[in-house]
């Protein structure tokens, strides 16, 4: 029997178990830590209002090992809905598909950013994507990093000790870190287009790869204890989402990025360097076996959640400019499938 013809028949076998899914479980979601604090008021406003559907189950995993959950085949065993701080990825809907997940509805949920934060006591109150990256980057632009001080970074800065809690390489947080901060710091090298255009995957490594020398410390997927270490020793700098830190304001500070504040309006207005989107995948196969898949996306992209006074606003959750809420309020009805085709 060939790969192919085992992909089909498990698939058909996780297709006859479906109808009995209902009663086999409820609702089940993974992914993002980010996403986790909305995805799981989402959830009790759910289980509130439709109580014969249960709870459903939220689980923090990072976007990237949520990913690999939710793209690892159809039936009762796997997730229905994935929570993501990022776009999924172009080898994952690969992976999806390998494994009969054919049909995924991407809903852009809001907007979150990455906020850089320290003790309110700590001298550190501004810094540039360029400072970042030489602060944090294992090469930047090409060379060994050897600084030890952000004064060594720039000689504007406080002469404290480089020590940054971040998110660990399966998170979404992670790849948007890379991609928005670290990336744009790299790219004031004008030397660093040559490369780019002569060698792609070393250009990536030059400008993402973090440094392994105590520096840059993973603190895994849990964000309060970021919150935690940071207030715990002032002059260290914790990477996490902008609700995070709207909700510690009391205990730390955010720096600003470029000269611009990590604020609700400057990161609605994308004007803040770490502003990115939040989405749901849904597998479309489970949605007829899993009634709360579609409760859950509509009450996620729900109008009166975003105004004043909304509760996901209250939490946090950045309302996405007009014509996308509409788009994702379309999206949660229909269930369009996304074209893997476009994704990168």
């Amino acid at each position: 029997m060939t790969s192919k013809t085992l992909i089909y028949a498990a698939t058909a076998v996780a297709a006859l178990s479906l109808p009995a899914m209902a009663d086999a479980r409820g609702m089940r979601a993974v992914g993002s830590s980010t996403v986790y604090p909305f995805a799981k008021a989402v959830a009790e406003r759910v289980a509130r209002a439709n109580p014969r559907l249960g709870t459903p189950i939220i689980e923090s995993t990072g976007t990237g090992a949520g990913m690999k959950l939710f793209c690892a085949g159809v039936g009762e065993r796997f997730p229905d809905i994935e929570n993501a701080s990022r776009r999924m990825k172009a080898s994952e809907a690969k992976l999806c598909a390998a494994n009969g997940v054919k049909e995924v509805t991407e809903i852009q949920v809001g907007i979150d950013g990455i906020a850089f934060a320290t003790a309110k006591s700590s001298p550190l109150s501004g810094v540039t994507t360029k400072d970042v990256y030489m602060a944090l980057a294992r090469t930047p632009f090409g060379k060994p990093n050897r600084a030890k001080t952000w004064k060594d970074v720039n000689a504007r800065l406080p002469a404290i000790p480089i020590r940054v809690y971040g998110p660990p390489p399966t998170s979404g947080t992670r790849d948007a870190l890379g991609e928005l901060i670290m990336t744009a710091g790299c790219d004031t090298n004008p030397g660093m287009a040559a490369v780019k255009k002569a060698d792609e995957t070393k250009y990536k490594q030059i400008c993402t790869a973090m440094r392994e020398d105590g520096a840059f410390i993973e603190a895994g997927e849990n964000d309060n204890l970021i919150v935690q270490k940071i207030e715990a020793n002032p002059g260290t700098i914790g990477i996490f989402g902008y609700s995070y830190l709207e909700e510690n304001l009391s205990q730390v500070k955010g720096l600003t990025i470029n000269g611009i504040q990590p604020t609700y309006e400057n990161i609605s207005a994308f004007k803040y360097p770490g502003a990115r989107p939040l989405y749901v995948y849904v597998k479309n196969a489970h949605v007829a076996a899993i009634p709360a898949v579609r409760a859950f996306v509509a009450e996620f992209t729900k109008e009166s959640a975003f105004g004043p006074g909304g509760y996901l606003r209250q939490a946090g959750l950045i309302a996405a400019p007009n014509g996308v809420r509409a788009r994702a309020q379309q999206a949660a009805r229909n269930l369009t499938p996304v074209k893997f085709a476009e994704l990168k």
